[in-house]
Order: structure tokens, then sequence, then C-alpha cells
């Protein structure tokens, strides 16, 4: 899907996506041959002719308790027979400025499966009224809300409400199922699980990620106490207040609920993903003890189910109509079973599809690489199976922005380059030693798959009060010096002591061919990250006695 305006917004939609969008809202609210016949430039007169003819959308905003209008729209299928309720679908918005539009696309679907469909945007988001609060309580409590609105219109079935949302929608959805017990069935697109670690990880503030979000969210629309957290954020304050913020606005504080209630969740993430922490979506899905199914993709937040909310066919989208088909007793899909467990992509191979009964059965065996010393006339260290490596001690000079080594270039765009089959190259036989420390594998001597959790260890101290690293986990082609990020993980430290940590890498599903070697290297800089370095300084990187560094890799040969 094209992109206007990355530079500034990388979630920003092409003007001709926010035509088509708006186009198809009139024709909706005015089905005349003329409004409809505006969609042919698209292809969609003939689905917007039918959905008119099976279905009824009307507006009005849903009013609060305190006043506060929240922008939404009902669809509600005609002729029903005195008595007859339909499943429904709630659909909170996604972090948009087109709010609930977003989702029109999909409505034609839900309508011909015989939903009615309620979309809506969160209090402060688009047309609807009030503050932002960022999925917080109030937004719940506006939830509950809509939902007693709701359940006194005609033909609903208050016992069979489902929630679908992306992004920002997504986690609205899991904190209001979590909340609301009419909610039966859950399905999140790009969801998160725990939001502190998607800000804030291994110590680590994830700068980017977070002013673009700022931005789209629009500080002149957010709540006090939100605008407070922002500038706390900023100023690298992560004091209770910013902890409680992101504790409520988690999922995973309702795991205990979710289990009680056996609700069913479904969740699609990323295995680039640079907005949400794909460890605490993971997490979350292992806690959950009811039906629940896990879908990563490959690229980056979003990218998998823009199709789908266009009205075309994506697998985040398929799925959920599947799902809510299975839960709700709708026929939305296309009639088959939804998938439980673990289904995934690896990396590029758009086509392949894999399933698992959950993450144990998914994630291989790791494998440990032991860290070794720069040996004599080389300028890059060994990382092999065997025996651990003590005793050596390598520094790391500031980095600044000339490494050639990020998580990602831009900001969801990567991740979108990437499910077309054009992952960066990074160039990693050009960068500067002095800045960055780099061990490599030996060339592999078959195909492997890594596939699974990712752990280091690594004794590091700063110069400096504070110091930041951070590790990635590259595919490097030995005789051209080109790789393939393969996966990533930040680390923070203060106070100017040396220290071991042990930390997870982002988990990953990737295919090495024949002669590639797995490359790690640790640099002080990137500008994904927030720049913790208190001024410009090396680091000591060691590998000390009984706490030798190492990296752990699921890895296998490939079936």
């Amino acid at each position: 899907m094209p992109i206007d305006g990355a530079a500034e917004n990388p979630f920003a939609l092409a003007p001709d996506d926010i035509a088509r969008l708006e186009a198809i809202r009139d024709a909706m609210l005015d089905p005349s041959p003329r409004r409809i016949g505006r969609l042919d430039q698209w292809g969609l007169a003939d689905t917007y002719e039918t959905q008119a003819e099976i279905a009824e959308y009307r507006e009005a905003p849903i009013v609060m308790s305190d006043g506060t209008a929240i922008d939404a729209g009902l669809t509600v299928p005609r002729n029903l027979a005195p008595g007859q309720t339909c499943p429904v679908i709630v659909m909170p918005a996604p972090l948009n400025p087109l709010g609930r539009l977003a989702y029109f696309g999909m409505i034609p679907r839900w309508s011909l499966g015989g939903y009615i469909v309620l979309t809506y945007s969160q209090r402060g988001l688009a047309q609807s009224k009030g503050e932002i609060q960022c999925a917080g309580p109030q937004d719940v409590a506006d939830g509950g809300e809509i939902l007693n609105w709701l359940t006194q219109h005609e033909g609903v079935d208050p016992e069979r409400i489902g929630c679908f949302g992306a992004s920002y929608g997504a986690g609205t959805s899991l904190l209001l199922a979590a909340a609301d017990p009419r909610v039966k069935a859950v399905a999140g697109a790009s969801a998160w699980g725990d939001l502190f670690t998607s800000l804030y990880e291994n110590g680590t503030r994830h700068i980017k990620a977070f002013e673009a979000l700022v931005k789209l969210f629009d500080e002149e629309r957010c709540s006090k106490e939100f605008r407070n957290v922002i500038d706390k954020i900023r100023r690298n304050i992560i004091d209770d207040e910013v902890k409680e913020f992101a504790r409520l606005r988690s999922p995973m504080q309702h795991l205990k609920t979710y289990n009680e209630r056996e609700l069913p969740v479904l969740m699609t993430t990323y295995w680039h993903e640079t907005i949400f922490s794909v460890p605490a979506v993971v997490d979350l899905f292992t806690g959950l003890q009811g039906p629940k199914s896990l879908l990563v993709q490959i690229g980056d937040h979003g990218n998998g189910e823009l199709l789908g909310l266009f009205g075309g066919v994506s697998k985040p989208t398929e799925m959920a109509y599947r799902w809510m088909d299975h839960h709700l007793g709708g026929h939305a899909g296309d009639g088959s079973q939804p998938q439980f467990g673990i289904r995934s992509e690896y990396m590029h191979n758009l086509l392949s599809n894999l399933s698992h009964r959950d993450w144990a059965a998914y994630a291989l065996p790791k494998q440990r690489f032991h860290l070794g010393a720069v040996p004599a006339g080389q300028q890059d260290a060994p990382m092999a199976a065997g025996q651990p490596q003590p005793g050596w001690t390598r520094s790391v000079q500031a980095a600044g922005p000339d490494t050639g080594i990020v998580v990602a270039p831009k900001l969801i765009q990567t991740g979108l380059a990437e499910r077309t089959g054009l992952p960066h190259v990074y160039k990693t036989a050009e960068i500067k030693r002095d800045v960055a420390a780099v061990w490599t594998t030996a060339p592999l001597e078959q195909a492997m798959r890594v596939q699974g959790d990712l752990e280091a260890r690594l004794t590091v101290k700063p110069q400096a009060e504070n110091a930041t690293f951070i590790a990635y986990l590259l595919d490097c082609d030995p005789a051209t010096g080109r790789a393939g990020i393969i996966t990533h993980a930040p680390y923070t430290l203060t106070d100017q002591q040396a220290a071991t940590v042990t930390f997870r890498l982002q988990p990953a599903h990737y295919v090495l061919a024949a002669g590639r070697q797995l490359q790690l290297i640790v640099d002080s800089y990137d500008p994904f990250f927030a720049d913790d370095n208190t001024i410009p300084s090396a680091l000591e990187i060691t590998s000390p006695q009984g706490s030798e560094s190492y990296i752990d890799i699921p890895l296998a040969p490939l079936p």
C-alpha cells in the first residue's frame, strides 16, 4: 500500500486511499446510483451496491455520561424477522486521523456474514470529542457505555458480541474485553501485550517509535495526564506515574480475567515489529488458557492487515472473519475453521505458512555460541559452539550516526519493503571496527533456520554514568560483506558500574542459506532508541571467568 509523507509520518495513507475511504462513507450514507457509481474507479461499485441492498448504515454520536460525543457508525442487516438477533462486531478505531473510517473496507464482509457492525473512534480521536486517553480507563469506561447503547438496539444479540481492532483498536478491544464480559471474543491485529516494555525495553526508551505515535495522537488533543507522561518520557523520567500509566493500558495485567472467562483471543504481530514489544505479545499468548491464536508475519507494524482493512484479502483479516464466525456464529469467513495455536511466515518468504500448536512446539532448542577474542591480525572475533571463552576485553567507542547498523532505517516502511522481498542491506564489511564489536561464525555447511527465542549475555562496563548498547544478529554473505537483519535488542546501564546482563532479543524466524554466516554486532548508538549515553564515551565488553559472554540461538538445519 503506497504511503504518503513517509518522512514525517510513517503511518500516513496515500491520498488515493483517503479519497477511497471518504467516497465509501458517502456511498454508505447515501446509496444512490451517483454515489455508488463513484466507487467504480476503484472497482468497488458492485460491492457497495450489494452492501446497500442487505444492510442499512447510519451515523450518530453516542453521548457518554459526561456529555462527550463519540463518533460512531452502525450497520444493521435489513429485513430482520420479528425477534431475530444477529452477532455483533464492535470495532474501535486504529490510531489514524480518519479514525473509524479505516475499517470501511471490512464492513461488506461482516454484513454479508450476518453481523451488526459498530465502528467508533475513541475519545479525542478523529471526529470524537474529548481528550485522548491513550487506551486508558476512561476509554474502557466509554466502551462499556457504547455496549449499553448498542444492546438497546433491535436485532442485537447481547450474548454474541465480539471486538476487532487494529493497533490502537486492538489494544482498546483487549482492554474492553477484560472489563466487560459481554465481549465474547477478540481479534487484535498489530496488538500489544505490555505497554511499558514497548516504550522502555531493557532500560532503553524506544524514542523514534514513541515520537511517531505522539505526533499521530496530536499532543494538543491529549489529556493532561497523557501530556505529562509524554513529557516525562522525553526527559527520561521513568517514575511510578509512568509505570502505572503503562500498566493500566496493558492487556497482560488482565491475564487472570481472560483465563477465568476462557476468552477467545486472536492476535497478530511481526518479526520486525518496531512499535510494540513482540516478546510481550508472545508472553501474553503463552499465558492465555482459553482458545487462542497468534499470527506472526514478515514485516513491521500494520503491514500485513492494510490490504484487508481496505476490503482486500489479508491473513490477519481473513483469520479474524473465521475467528468470529466460529465463536459468534456468523458467516463472514470462507467457511474454514479458525487457526488455533501459532501461524507464522518466515523471513523473507511471503508465501510461507507454518503452523504449531503453541510456542513451546514452535521454538527450536537453543544452541549456545560463545563469544571469543579477536585473533591476531584480524578485525573480528569468532562466535562458536564449544567451550566458553573467558579473559578478553573489547572497547567500543561512542558510535554516533556512522555505524551503518540500525534496527530499521525507516519505521513501518522498512518492514513493508521486506514484505515485497526487498529487505534492507547492511554493509557490515564497511563498519568502523572502533565503534562496533563484531563476532562471526564460520560459514554454514548447510541451510539453517533460526526459529524462536534468542538470549545474550554480556559483561559491559560504561565509562560514563549511563550507557546504551545495542546488539544485532545479522545474516552475512562472507563473499560481499553484505547482510540482512535477523533480530536485535537494546540495553542501558547506569551508575558507571560493570554489569553482567542477560537479555532477550526479539524472537525471529529466519532461513539462512548454506555458506552464510551469523554475525553479532554490538555498538552504542541507534537513532531508533534514545541515546542515553551520558557523554560520548567508550564501552568495555568483557568475558570474565564464570560469566563468559555468549548468545543463545534457536538454530537447526532446514527440513
